[in-house]
């Protein structure tokens, strides 16, 4: 009998909590800064086609919200594309590089009527592997399964089940993670580079 009390009690106390927990879909566009690469080589050259690319990003998220204030984390599936002319001793030819990522962002926000922001820490693992610039090992491990960063911005929930969301995610590969060395130049290891993400999603 005390068991079933107390079980009944915490529910009772606890059911306006999982009362704010809501499950969505979401998918967006994302722009991404190319990376680039200066191999101080006068074998090679690497140059990108366009200073920016688009991809895009579509997963679930769980939002779990207690007054105010919410933690929301999400899975997504994220492709971005970059293209290079790659110049070596044996011939110059177009390059495509296609970075299909699993993308883990866990965020801490508030709300303000329809308005929210939210920031936190985010994790990437690569799927598959980029085809490298160059027939380099060093190249190749620039490209490492798991890298770090971080993620915030802003959005609007609508009509209690549209959320759209403006953010930036950065990489902290550059003050915490490890580079390779190719010619004379440190890369880090890591294919994370700063974009902007617009995303639109569905709460249920």
């Amino acid at each position: 009998m005390k068991r079933l009390l107390v079980f009944l009690l915490a529910a009772i106390f606890t059911a306006p909590l999982f009362s704010q927990v809501k499950f969505g879909l979401k998918v967006g566009a994302t722009t991404t800064t190319v990376p680039t690469y200066d191999v101080s080589n006068g074998d090679n050259n690497i140059e990108a086609v366009k200073d920016a690319g688009w991809g895009f990003q579509a997963g679930a998220l769980l939002r779990v919200g207690i007054g105010s204030f919410f933690v929301q984390p999400e899975v997504l599936f994220a492709s971005n594309t970059y293209e290079y002319h790659v110049e070596t001793i044996d011939a110059t030819e177009a390059v495509k590089q296609q970075f299909d990522r699993l993308e883990i962002p866990l965020l801490a926000g508030m709300k303000f009527g329809a308005l929210h922001i939210n920031a936190g820490p985010s994790a990437t693992i690569l799927i598959g592997t980029p085809k490298a610039l160059l027939d380099d090992p060093d190249f190749k491990e620039m490209y490492r399964s798991a890298t770090y960063g971080y993620t915030a911005g802003l959005g609007l929930d609508l009509f209690n089940r549209l959320t759209v969301d403006a953010r930036y995610n950065g990489s902290l590969s550059k003050k915490f993670g490890e580079s390779v060395s190719i010619g004379e130049q440190n890369f880090a290891i890591d294919d994370r580079q700063p974009s902007f993400t617009l995303s639109v999603g569905i709460l249920f």
